[in-house]
Order: C-alpha cells, then structure tokens, then sequence
C-alpha cells in the first residue's frame, strides 16, 4: 500500500510535497539506522515503500515547472 498515492501528490502544493520529502527522509534515515545497527524493523518494507514514495514526490515536483513553460 502506497503511503500516498499519485493524485493526492499532484494535488499538493509544492511546499507541502517539500515538506512531506523532508518528513520521509527523516523517517527513512531513521529506520536505515535502526536496520545498520542490528535493531529488528516492525516493516522491514517500509523501506522500500518510503523511498518509492520520496521518488513520487521529487518527479511530480520535477514536472510541475515544465508543464507550466509550456503553456
């Protein structure tokens, strides 16, 4: 399950999907940490899920500008 999904990413505005990449990367380093040191994960998925949803976030932000070039 996406921790978010792409329509509600295109429906944020651009400083609240810059937030929300600086919440998940905190988060993400924190559970990289934990995994390094030998820590159990509740989610070892979580992971993966965090940084597909960073990788969301930082395209749509990517395209906005261009988009608006164009029209």
């Amino acid at each position: 399950m996406p921790i978010l999904r792409k329509k509600d990413i295109r429906t944020m505005s651009s400083e609240n999907r810059r937030k929300k990449v600086d919440e998940l990367r905190t988060e993400l380093v924190r559970l990289r940490t934990m995994a390094k040191a030998g820590g159990s994960l509740d989610n070892p998925s979580r992971i993966w899920e965090l940084r597909k949803t960073i990788a969301r976030l930082l395209t749509v932000e990517n395209e906005e500008p261009s988009v608006a070039k164009k029209k």
